[in-house]
């Protein structure tokens, strides 16, 4: 699996393109719909996931939905194989895809490298945080963080910081 990561918008988001057998799932589509269109080229998009629906990391969602003809976030792909867990506390609807086989997240705002995702917004909740973090903590360390803005990581790495959210 091939994983192309392009930095859109004005907020430097990640938008990933997974790359398997000549398909692919694009996970959220920041902006620049030209440009993530280009870089699916000679691919079948499968899919569109999204982390969660904050601006900078859906500006090009429903631009590529109409040019796809595909709906997002709606895990129909036969090529590729995930798990949704659930991680809210940055946001209600903050989701993390993991693609265990390959020992591989995609966390969106939930978890960066050496840091985590605000809880300060209106619908944020620090406790719904502190829960996902639990959560993900049980998880193997050797699995390869890849967030909604910045640079991959580890899991493993990640717990080191952990108990300083609480």
């Amino acid at each position: 699996m091939e994983i192309k990561r392009l930095i859109l918008g004005e907020l430097a988001t990640n938008c990933y393109i997974v790359i398997k057998n000549a398909k692919c799932i694009i996970i959220d589509p920041a902006a620049n719909s030209k440009q993530i269109i280009e870089n699916c080229a000679n691919l079948k998009v499968e899919e569109i996931l999204v982390t969660h629906h904050h601006f900078d990391h859906i500006e090009a969602l429903t631009e590529l939905e109409n040019y796809y003809n595909i709906n997002h976030n709606s895990h129909n792909s036969n090529s590729f194989k995930y798990t949704i867990i659930k991680t809210p506390g940055h946001t209600p609807d903050s989701l993390t895809f993991y693609f265990k086989e390959e020992k591989i997240m995609f966390t969106g705002d939930f978890l960066f490298y050496h840091t985590i995702g605000r809880y300060d917004f209106e619908n944020s909740s620090k406790i719904d945080m502190l829960n996902s973090l639990d959560l993900i903590s049980k998880y193997p360390d050797d699995i390869k963080i890849y967030p909604g803005h910045g640079r991959s990581t580890t899991l493993g790495e990640e717990k080191k910081y952990f108990n300083y959210y609480k």
